[in-house]
């Protein structure tokens, strides 16, 4: 379903542009917000759900998370509007929990069914049969039938039908989550294990029915604006490409200017110190004080990794991700002014709500969050006017928005100073894949390596908050990273910074 825009992703867009437009506008918020879900889903008829009143309630709750409001309790009477005075603020960190799960929006779609389809043929050989090691396919009425209470979901009859008429039904969100975070409520929707989830965001981009939502700052983003404040953009590496074919780097630098930011930074650079700062690790303590290492940039991964291997926890780098690195450089040189991270990462939200990031990044909005502030404001983006060139960023530092891009740069820095130093590397995308990487690690199969897990499949161009096909977005990042005056990390003026900034 990802690259595909559909009627989830352009409700989710209409969101976005009406909560910038309703910060923008200023006025009565509690007025405003109460008649949007009538602007959003107009008319008397229901457009994609049984009842029009179902549909402008989803819509409510989605305002609601997007301004960073909590989901309403469905067994208790409150207004749309309930909090969102005090919302209307130039400062606001996110409230636990970040991805919510508007329960009255889930299908209640099943856990894991093997089911068998009108295409069976009730062949003769009947295969499905003979292979099921638990005896719970059957023939009745001439075709074949799963008995559920015996099923174990092992898919060998799946594989063996001639007409691949068994199918298995799978809920998409609890498919695409690597943590298995996601299981049933006593209504069979879907519910979100918040011990386990690392808040990758994979489990809102996959539900077909757009029940699981994050929490934004679109809404405190402006308000720091309209404030006075001089707020200052710091952009994710994945971003070329990702507001249309036309719209060069140079227009999207110019283009958020003209939304009010008083300067923009690539995350590039952040990206080029933490690569530094990775390479002198790795040759410091693999293997003489640890039989491996992880890097860091990728929060969900490395949650990920110390939630299900604590003892693997000493082996993550310790190394600053991109984001704080290039948060703490703007802080250093402007400390009044606000910093906003604009990335693709939902998990990026987590990171810096932590205490100790706080004062490093004030505000993180995804590509797709950034896109409904330009159309609230009514910026045509390819007829903007084209903004001076990132040049600060190296090829190294750029290279990290895909999958491999991290543990490649760390490698071409370590060999350029050590060119005989073998350094071997294993990169893996989505948190399945991550596990089985660290599966190996911990049976002994990936000592002396350098690790890297991206929790998105695709690494940070498939992040839950990007507008493109991961495809597309990877040879675009590539063509940007190979069109770097600078190549390797090494090569970055702010190396000088390095030690300042990760001493705090």
């Amino acid at each position: 379903m990802r690259g595909i825009y559909n009627s989830v992703t352009d409700i989710r867009r209409n969101v976005f542009t009406e909560i910038a437009r309703l910060a923008y506008e200023g006025g009565d918020y509690a007025s405003s917000i109460e008649k949007l879900p009538f602007k959003i889903i107009p008319g008397e008829r229901a457009t994609y759900r049984d009842s029009i009143f179902l549909e402008r309630a989803i819509v409510g709750e989605r305002l609601r998370l997007g301004i960073g409001l909590p989901v309403r309790r469905m067994d208790e009477h409150s207004s749309l509007s309930d909090g969102i005075e005090e919302s209307a603020i130039a400062e606001k960190y996110y409230d636990d929990p970040l991805v919510n799960v508007i329960k009255f929006a889930c299908n209640a779609c099943p856990e894991k069914t093997v089911v068998v389809t009108d295409t069976c043929q009730g062949c003769l050989a009947h295969p499905c049969k003979e292979v099921c090691p638990k005896d719970a396919i059957s023939m009745v009425n001439g075709k074949s039938y799963i008995d559920q209470e015996k099923c174990i979901k092992c898919g060998r009859c799946m594989d063996v039908c001639p007409y691949g008429a068994i199918n298995k039904l799978e809920r998409p969100c609890a498919r695409s989550c690597g943590m298995d975070a996601i299981t049933s409520d006593e209504l069979g929707r879907a519910e979100i294990d918040y011990d386990k989830c690392v808040s990758c965001g994979m489990c809102l981009v996959n539900c077909p029915f757009g029940a699981i939502v994050d929490k934004g700052q679109i809404f405190q983003t402006i308000h720091a604006m309209k404030s006075g404040k001089e707020v200052i953009a710091a952009i994710a590496p994945a971003f070329v490409g990702q507001f249309g074919p036309t719209v060069t780097p140079e227009k999207v630098k110019g283009a958020l200017k003209e939304l009010g930011f008083a300067d923009v930074v690539e995350v590039a650079i952040g990206a080029d110190l933490c690569t530094v700062e990775e390479a002198e690790d790795f040759l410091s303590k693999v293997p003489a004080e640890q039989p491996f290492m992880a890097t860091s940039c990728c929060p969900a991964w490395s949650v990920m990794a110390k939630k299900l291997f604590p003892d693997f926890k000493p082996y993550i780098s310790m190394a600053l991700t991109p984001m704080v690195l290039t948060g703490r450089l703007i802080k250093k040189q402007k400390p009044d002014a606000k910093v906003v991270f604009i990335g693709p990462c939902a998990a990026k939200k987590l990171e810096a709500s932590r205490k100790s990031v706080r004062s490093d990044v004030d505000f993180v909005l995804t590509f797709e969050e950034v896109m409904g502030m330009f159309e609230a404001k009514g910026i045509n983006l390819p007829q903007v006017e084209a903004d001076a060139p990132f040049e600060e960023g190296t090829a190294n530092g750029r290279g990290f928005a895909v999958s491999g891009g991290v543990a490649n740069a760390v490698k071409q820095c370590i060999q350029k100073e050590h060119p005989d130093k073998e350094v071997l590397i294993d990169s893996a995308e989505g948190l399945k894949n991550c596990r089985t990487m660290l599966m190996m690690a911990k049976a002994g199969k990936r000592n002396g390596y350098l690790l890297e897990g991206m929790a998105c499949p695709g690494g940070c161009v498939a992040g839950a908050g990007t507008l493109q096909p991961v495809i597309k977005s990877s040879a675009l990042v590539k063509k940007y990273t190979n069109d770097a005056e600078k190549k390797l990390a090494f090569e970055s003026e702010y190396l000088d910074n390095l030690d300042l900034l990760t001493k705090e």
